[in-house]
């Protein structure tokens, strides 16, 4: 309790007022903020009803800096109820629940400023939840649980923990639910993922790989031919790591891995197919570094992965310092940093940002996400299709909340066809298809920095790890897809790939991506709502090597595994009548090749016409048999052994 005289006080209602300057009486206590200013500006509300309101400042057009107090009781006898000083750099918010009768006084003081600011006084609508979980404790015998991606090849999520240098645990998916527990000994690993861990199969033998990363350098933990165990590849390099990923850069159908540095010009480890060999520069070259979150998206839709990086230190506002960077693939093997000219140089303090299709329009957008609050609060940035970006924070939700989070990641978790993000806090942030946002009603004890995502009961949904418990997602009546992908001429997991899914909707996109977030390994399948429609008329996915798969009228409901090239789009396959002849040619059995151009064909694909592959087979004489198809049209499609493809149509009889 505090005591006060009277001093004069303004009525406030809901909506937004301008303030004169602060020259009024000082309250005699900040409350929580320290030491209050010489002069303050009083306001009264009476609230009418139950309810939860929100009282913010904002610019009247002056370099104001606000402090905020709200006082109960009587004006001779004054409780603290909440405070606030810099919400959004230099002004104030606080969201209090108010019972109906009962007067607040809203005090603001002269501490850092008198210059008159706007104050808007809001109600908070409480939205009920979207979605529940249901939380499930499991023994991953580590500290270090966060990564979720499938370890056995058989497209379940698995629980990787990190137990020690020499030491991981995998809980292993079981097809009729629950896991199973194995213990790995790595010989030679000095190392944790204490920053960040990565997977992929870099050396595409169906079993995922891992890269730690942490503050001295990198280590590849490399699985044997049938995954029962592993070996390390501790890279010599010494520096402090931050985000890693795997993406297959120079697009040779080999994973690379690129390194976040936090102290210098990033690295990067390309794959030989026998050794990953260290580079620097050229991805983010700030002297001093300061490279967070990075992720790797197609956000111009030119078939090929640009790299966004989220920094947050490295030489302050100055060029290339808090400037986040947004580097296009030039398609050549070289990137071009367009993150000015693209309106993407955020110089938010931010460890990562969340990337996705937000208003499915086939474009990737971004919600880029604060750990700090000292240049701003999250943006969300819509992909305007032309490689520019506009600012679609106001309004959206983020635009009212300052909560903070290292990891900022987009998913649908709740399968009505719109993307949310979980981000700031415990905050899931439901996506509306519009730019805007609304915060589930409940807050769950989900950890600050180590929560992976997938689906670890197999039922659709997207769950959460949460340290030795599993956040189990207890769904809805909304449907879904995943799509799970075996590449064959790309990269063994489809890295790179574009899933998109069409319907009554109409189109949805996904990356796939290793490593996004700042710190941890999610999922590698890709995930689709389609809330109550009851069809998916065509998935198309665009492989990294330029094949397009694309399969028509899918099961909702479903998990579509799609091997690169046994779906081909035949309709958009040229015939090459110049390059080889066929004959006989309508044939009961035998077909024989004529080839020219010094085209030597080592591999035959036979296609029906809906695209559905029926017959995979070497050329040995120049020469296939097709006795075992039925009698029909197909498509043949011939493969030299540099790669290059060529076709014609083929009659069964």
């Amino acid at each position: 309790m505090l005591s006060s005289h009277a001093p004069q006080q303004f009525p406030l209602s809901l909506g937004t007022i301008t303030a004169p300057d602060v020259t009024g009486d000082a309250p005699t206590t900040a409350c929580s903020l320290g030491s209050s200013g010489s002069k303050g500006l009083w306001y009264k509300y009476t609230a009418t009803q139950n309810k939860t309101i929100r009282v913010a400042t904002s610019t009247a057009g002056q370099n104001a800096d606000t402090r905020l107090v709200v006082f109960t009781g009587s004006c001779t006898a004054l409780s603290c109820l909440t405070a606030n000083d810099d919400f959004a750099g230099t002004f104030s918010q606080v969201t209090f629940n108010v019972v109906a009768g009962t007067t607040y006084y809203i005090v603001f003081d002269n501490k850092y400023s008198s210059l008159g600011f706007n104050i808007t006084l809001s109600e908070v609508v409480v939205v009920p939840d979207r979605l529940s979980f249901t939380s499930q404790s499991i023994s991953t015998g580590g500290t270090l649980n966060n990564c979720i991606v499938d370890m056995n090849g058989d497209y379940l999520d698995d629980i990787v923990t990190v137990v020690s240098p020499t030491q991981i645990n995998i809980s292993y998916q079981q097809t009729g639910g629950g896991f199973t527990n194995t213990s790995y000994t790595v010989p030679t690993t000095t190392i944790t993922p204490s920053w960040s861990i990565a997977a992929g199969d870099y050396d595409n033998n169906g079993y995922n790989d891992l890269v730690y990363g942490s503050g001295s350098g990198i280590a590849f933990l490399k699985a044997n031919s049938n995954g029962t165990a592993y070996t390390s590849d501790r890279k010599t390099q010494s520096f402090l790591v931050q985000r890693t990923n795997f993406i297959d850069i120079n697009n040779d159908g080999k994973l690379d891995a690129f390194i976040c540095d936090d102290n210098a010009p990033n690295r990067y480890y390309l794959n030989d197919g026998t050794n990953m060999n260290h580079h620097q520069g050229g991805l983010g070259d700030f002297p001093s570094g300061g490279n967070y979150g990075s992720i790797w998206i197609d956000y111009d839709n030119d078939g090929d992965m640009d790299l966004y990086i989220a920094k947050c230190s490295g030489g302050g506002s100055g060029p290339g310092g808090n400037i986040d960077e947004l580097h296009k693939n030039n398609g050549d093997g070289t990137f071009t940093n367009v993150a000015l000219t693209s309106n993407m140089a955020n110089p938010t303090q931010t460890w990562s940002a969340a990337w996705g299709d937000f208003n499915n329009d086939g474009w990737m957008d971004a919600v880029v996400g604060i750990n700090s609050t000292s240049n701003g609060l999250s943006k969300v940035m819509k992909n305007n299709g032309d490689g520019t970006f506009t600012d679609k924070s106001v309004g959206s939700g983020y635009d009212t909340t300052n909560a903070l989070s290292r990891e900022y990641v987009a998913y649908d978790f709740d399968n009505d066809g719109f993307l949310d993000v979980l981000g700031a806090s415990n905050t899931i942030m439901f996506g509306n298809g519009d730019f805007t946002f609304v915060p589930n009603a409940s807050v769950y004890n989900i950890d600050y920095y180590d929560r992976p995502i997938g689906d670890l009961n197999n039922d659709g949904f997207l769950d959460i790890q949460n340290g030795n418990n599993i956040l189990i997602n207890a769904g809805n009546t909304n449907k879904w897809l995943k799509v799970t992908l075996k590449g064959i001429q790309s990269n063994r997991n489809g890295i790179g790939a574009r899933v998109e899914i069409y319907g009554v909707w109409g189109k949805q996109i996904r990356d796939i991506q290793s490593g996004i977030g700042f710190g941890n390994m999610n999922t590698l399948n890709a995930h689709f709502g389609i809330g109550q429609a009851t069809a998916i008329t065509k998935v198309v996915v665009k492989w990294p090597s330029g094949i397009v798969d694309v399969i028509n009228n899918v099961t909702p409901n479903t998990t579509l595994h799609v091997i690169e090239g046994t779906f081909l789009d035949v309709k958009d396959v040229q015939t090459s009548q110049e390059t080889f002849t066929i004959y006989p040619n309508p044939t009961h059995d035998i077909i024989n090749f004529k080839t020219a151009n010094n085209f030597t064909p080592v591999e035959a694909k036979v296609y029906e016409m809906s695209g559905r592959m029926v017959l995979q087979t070497k050329v040995e004489r120049n020469s296939i048999s097709i006795r075992e198809l039925n009698t029909g049209n197909y498509l043949l499609i011939l493969t030299d052994k540099n790669g290059k493809t060529y076709s014609q149509k083929v009659t069964k009889k």
